[in-house]
C-alpha cells in the first residue's frame, strides 16, 4: 500500500506521481473552473495539472469559440498560478476528441507510472455511459466527480441511469487517499464550492450586451471583447 496522502510533507517517494486532468470546452473558462481546481489540488495534493481544451466534442454542439481562441484564454487565465498547466493536445488532433485517446496518451508519456484523475462535471458524469469506449476509462483513471449548482446530485443514485449503476456500485470512494491507494477505477466526489457561475450563461450576456465582469478572469474578459467572441460578430479564428 502507498504512503498516505499528505500535502503538507511533499510528495513521499513512497507513492506514485499523481496527475490532475480536467477536461472541458471551456468557452470560456470561468471561476468557477478555477476554484475548483484549486480546491482539488489541496485536498488531493496533485504533482501536475491540467486543463485540456476538447477539440471538437463527440456528444454536444461545437463550441462558440474556435479551438484557438479557447486555448488562448486557458492559457491566459492559469498563466499566473504556477499550479496550473495547459495541454492543448486535443486541440491538435484532427476529428473528434475522445478522453480515452487522451488518457492512453498520458500513460505513453508516463510510461504507465502515474496515476490519472480525470476530473468531471456531475452533469457530464450523468451521460458517460454514451461516451467512446466509456467502460475503458476505469482501467486508465480515476474518476473525480464535481458537483455543479442545479444539477443533479450524483449521490442520489435514483437519477442515474443503470448502466451507470451497475458498472459503479463497487467504485465509489470518500476517501481522497484512496486515489493513490490503487492505480485506476475509483470514483471520488469532490466536496468543493459551487459557484453559481456557467460557461452558457457568460455566452448569453455577452450576446445580449451585458456585463460578465467577476465571473471570470479579467484579461479573458479583455481577450472576449478585442476578439468579438459570442458577440455574433465576425472573429479571428
Amino acid at each position: 500500500m502507498y504512503a498516505d496522502l499528505s500535502c503538507s510533507s511533499g510528495r513521499s517517494t513512497e507513492r506514485p506521481v499523481l496527475i490532475g486532468i480536467y477536461g472541458g470546452t471551456f468557452d470560456p473558462l470561468h471561476y468557477g473552473h478555477l476554484r475548483v481546481a484549486e480546491e482539488l489540488i489541496d485536498t488531493i495534493c496533485f504533482d501536475q495539472f491540467f486543463f485540456v481544451p476538447a477539440g471538437e466534442p463527440r456528444l454536444r454542439d461545437s463550441p462558440g469559440a474556435s479551438k484557438h481562441h479557447r486555448v488562448r484564454m486557458v492559457s491566459l487565465s492559469i498563466q499566473n498560478n504556477t499550479r496550473f498547466s495547459m495541454d492543448d493536445r486535443e486541440t491538435k488532433r484532427s476529428g473528434v476528441s475522445t478522453t480515452v485517446s487522451t488518457l492512453q496518451e498520458y500513460h505513453q508519456e508516463y510510461d504507465g507510472k502515474a496515476v490519472l484523475c480525470f476530473v468531471i462535471g456531475a452533469d457530464a458524469f450523468v451521460k458517460i455511459h454514451c461516451w467512446h469506449h466509456w467502460r475503458e476509462l476505469f482501467q486508465l483513471c480515476h474518476l473525480i466527480i464535481v458537483e455543479r449548482p442545479g444539477c443533479i446530485r450524483v449521490s442520489d443514485s435514483t437519477q442515474l441511469p443503470q448502466k451507470i449503476l451497475s458498472e459503479c456500485a463497487s467504485r465509489w470512494t470518500t476517501d481522497p487517499r484512496d486515489l493513490v491507494r490503487h492505480f485506476s477505477g475509483m470514483i471520488y466526489t469532490a466536496d468543493t464550492t459551487l459557484l453559481d457561475i456557467s460557461a452558457t450563461q457568460i455566452r448569453s450576456l455577452v450576446k445580449t450586451g451585458k456585463s460578465i465582469r467577476y465571473l471570470l478572469p479579467d484579461i479573458t474578459l479583455d481577450y472576449i471583447k478585442t476578439h468579438n467572441l459570442y458577440s455574433g460578430k465576425n472573429e479571428f479564428r
